[in-house]
């Protein structure tokens, strides 16, 4: 791990998301999109290889922003990071992933595999190019999504959220499949943003081939 950051402040963003604020430590840099390998600075934790996180704050931000959600079945590190209070030490790997910014596009996500797009839509908003620019957003129930009103403020009604356990006003209750993304996406021709567990990924990636979107125009952690 390359840099040392502490604990600022922790919020809970959603029943099982919490927002972390951590002090950005000298010549850091990331590009939004990007992801950062954590390791608790505990003696317990200190030989753990390194989970990656992505960065939610602007690049240009004096602090760093995480959103991390909290896999209880795994006894481990997230369940240890929400425990966490303010003064407690990460360490950080350098920035990485090839999830950054290319051109104007559709974003596809399930669950936690938003956060790399929430530094996005906040860079383009900051910079005003959110242009035509769209999220699919899939989740068990609503109470999971994650900043749904910021990223409705910033893309209206071209931020589709769909959410597969509950149907409710407002939202889809359909899985991203071709035949939903055939139904929701007028051009196939244009940047597909993928991010989510492995298998979401790997399904999205396979429907959006079959529906004619180029291979180099999809983008995701590889």
């Amino acid at each position: 791990m390359q840099y040392t950051s502490t604990i600022l402040m922790t919020e809970f963003v959603t029943h099982d998301v919490k927002r972390f604020i951590l002090t950005r430590p000298e010549n850091f840099e990331f590009k939004p999109g990007q992801g950062v390998k954590f390791v608790i600075n505990e003696p317990a934790w200190k030989d753990e290889e390194g989970h990656p996180f992505t960065p939610t704050c602007l690049a240009g931000d004096r602090v760093l922003e995480f959103m991390i959600k909290k896999y209880p079945a795994d006894k481990g590190v997230t369940e240890r990071l929400h425990s966490l209070e303010p003064g407690a030490q990460i360490l950080l790997s350098e920035a990485f992933g090839t999830i950054t910014y290319k051109g104007e596009g559709t974003f596809i996500a399930a669950g936690a595999g938003v956060t790399p797009f929430i530094a996005i839509f906040r860079m383009l908003s900051r910079e005003g190019k959110l242009g035509g620019n769209s999220l699919i957003f899939s989740n068990k129930i609503p109470r999971d999504i994650i900043c749904e009103s910021e990223l409705l403020h910033y893309l209206g009604s071209r931020c589709i959220l769909t959410c597969t356990r509950q149907s409710e006003p407002g939202y889809d209750s359909r899985r991203i499949d071709d035949v939903f993304l055939r139904e929701r996406v007028a051009n196939f021709d244009q940047y597909f943003y993928i991010c989510g567990p492995d298998a979401f990924v790997g399904g999205t990636i396979k429907a959006l081939k079959k529906l004619g979107a180029k291979r180099e125009s999809l983008v995701f952690e590889k």
